[in-house]
Formats: structure tokens, C-alpha cells, sequence
């Protein structure tokens, strides 16, 4: 076998695993659990009241995408504040213009997404 090619063994051997691990698995506990199905359990369920249409019936208004959209903005702005702030030393200058230039651009969305009423939660 080529040398070089024997390198890419290991990532051939966990894309394998990878897959046969998660697919064994709910075969095991697809053979092993119980199966006792009934109108109760097979009813939707939230937050202990009935709920009164099929799930698909309800459409949501597009507010709820947006501020599941900004969610994940602040997640991903908390993401990469912190390293920043624990190899602030290191950076020095060029990692505070980073991060300044990071959040101007931010700032400028929420601004736009503040103007275009996406948070106003009511």
C-alpha cells in the first residue's frame, strides 16, 4: 500500500465507525425496548393541555423565524467573544480591531433588525 495512502486508513476507520455506531445502537434499543402503543400515548402532547388542532394546522408568523434567526446571531456572538477574551493578551492590537470591527457589524444588524420590528415580542 502507498504511504501516503495509508494515512487516510485511521479517517476511513472512524467514517466507518461513525456510521455503524449510531445505526447499531437504535437497532439494539429498537429490539430491546418495549412496544405498547396506545391513543394516549400516540396523542400530541405540551405542557399538559390538549392540544386543540393537528400539528400541522398552526403556520407560524415569520416574527418567530426571525427571532429564532437573532438567537442563534447572539450564540454565535458569545462564541467567539470568549476565546477572544481569554487570548486577549496574545492578540494584543490587532485582536481588539478584530473584535471591534466583529461587533460594529453586529451592532449594525441589530440596529436594522431593531428598525424592521423584529424585537418588538408582542
Amino acid at each position: 500500500m502507498n504511504p501516503s495512502m495509508a494515512s487516510y486508513l485511521s479517517i476511513l476507520y472512524f467514517a466507518i465507525m461513525a456510521a455503524i455506531v449510531p445505526i447499531a445502537g437504535l437497532a439494539a434499543m429498537s429490539l430491546l425496548r418495549p412496544s405498547r402503543p396506545s391513543p394516549t400515548k400516540l396523542a400530541p402532547y405540551e405542557c399538559g393541555v390538549a392540544s386543540p388542532t393537528e400539528a400541522f394546522d398552526h403556520r407560524f408568523s415569520v416574527r418567530y423565524y426571525l427571532i429564532a434567526v437573532l438567537f442563534v446571531v447572539f450564540d454565535v456572538e458569545t462564541i467567539f467573544l470568549f476565546p477572544w477574551a481569554v487570548m486577549y493578551h496574545r492578540l494584543k492590537f490587532f485582536g481588539l480591531v478584530e473584535m471591534l470591527v466583529f461587533l460594529v457589524i453586529l451592532i449594525v444588524g441589530y440596529v436594522y433588525a431593531w428598525r424592521r420590528g423584529a424585537l418588538s415580542w408582542a
